[in-house]
Parts: structure tokens; C-alpha cells; sequence
């Protein structure tokens, strides 16, 4: 059965986000952009034929904890509702692991890969799975970082140092992380 998706787009100190949700959860979360046009085109990429609805109370307080959350105040997403979707086994089981990282708690692609009994060389796959997490934050995906205390990649708007920046609000140093030229980290 498909479920009909809905969006909305919400405005945080970082830039403007957008949220889409079904029946049986939250489906996908834009984090901040720059305008509410790219954080739209963002969401309907994810959600194509998703429509723009005013939210549900459920909803209503997950977006106030995203905002609270861009705002610096210690939020925990584990209890929201989510689907993903069909995901891959293994990427599936990545999501379910992640999600139980707390608030500035860390770990490394290859611990992941470890914590779900494969080798080191999933660690890759574990980078991937980050890499398409359709839901940011509420499956923390900032607080997985490269071996060697690197900050590794973030395919969200402002790419690693908007990463930098979300660790850095749960208090997780993470040294200077300079951008690419053409990419520009959460504005806050």
C-alpha cells in the first residue's frame, strides 16, 4: 500500500528546513538551506508527489524540536515515528543503530560496522548509508564521524562544517573544519 506523503517547510536559526510525513511516521527531513525554495525542491526530490499540508499536532512537535534543537537546546529524537521506506537490509540495520546515539555521543563509521558484526571494510557501506539517510537528525547521522577524528563527509547543505556545527551545539569538539569554496555551512 503507498501512503500519501505530506511536507511542510519551517523556518530555524540555521536557514529554512522542511519535514515530510505519512500516516505511519516522519518520511524525510531537509535540513536548513538557505531558502525555502531549495529546502522545497529538497523535499519533493525525496517525496516526489508528497503535498504541502498544514502539519499535525505530532508533527507540529517534532518541528518545534528540530527548531529548539538549530537553537542549542538538548533535543531526543528517539521516540519520533519514522519510515524510511524500503531500504537496504543492511542500510536498514546502520539507520536502527544510529538512532540510538545520543546527544553528543559519537562513533566511527567502522565502530558501526563492527557494532553489526561486519569487517572493516563496511565501513564504506556505512558511509553510504549516511550519505542517503532521508531522515537527518532525527537519525543522527552528524554524529558519525571518519577514523582518526576526522569530521568525514555530510551530504546536507554546508557539508562538513554544517556537521562541524551541529556536533559543535551538542558540545562535541570538532577542531576547524574549513568548506569546500562553494559550500556554506548553517548560518548560526
Amino acid at each position: 500500500m503507498v501512503r500519501q506523503n505530506h511536507y511542510q517547510l519551517f523556518e530555524t536559526t540555521a536557514g529554512v528546513a522542511a519535514i515530510g510525513w505519512n500516516d505511519t511516521g516522519i518520511t524525510g527531513l531537509r535540513l536548513p538551506a538557505p531558502s525555502a525554495h531549495e529546502a522545497e525542491r529538497a523535499i519533493l526530490r525525496r517525496l516526489p508527489g508528497a503535498v504541502r499540508t498544514e502539519p499535525p499536532t505530532d508533527v507540529c512537535a517534532v518541528i518545534d524540536a528540530a527548531m529548539r534543537y538549530f537553537a542549542g537546546e538538548r533535543v531526543d529524537f528517539s521516540d519520533v515515528p519514522i519510515d524510511m521506506g524500503e531500504q537496504d537490509p543492511f542500510f536498514a540495520r546502520v539507520y536502527d543503530r544510529v538512532r540510538n546515539l545520543g546527544w553528543g555521543e559519537t562513533t566511527t563509521y567502522g565502530a558501526i560496522a563492527q557494532m553489526l558484526g561486519a569487517g572493516p571494510e563496511y565501513a564504506r557501506d556505512v558511509g553510504q548509508a549516511m550519505a542517503k539517510n532521508p531522515i537527518p537528525l532525527i537519525v543522527p547521522c552528524h554524529r558519525v564521524t571518519a577514523a582518526g577524528g576526522k569530521i568525514g563527509g555530510f551530504s546536507a547543505p554546508g557539508g562538513s562544517v554544517s556537521k562541524a556545527r551541529m556536533l559543535e551545539l551538542e558540545g562535541v569538539a570538532t577542531g576547524t573544519v574549513e568548506p569546500p569554496p562553494a559550500q556554506q555551512g548553517f548560518d548560526f
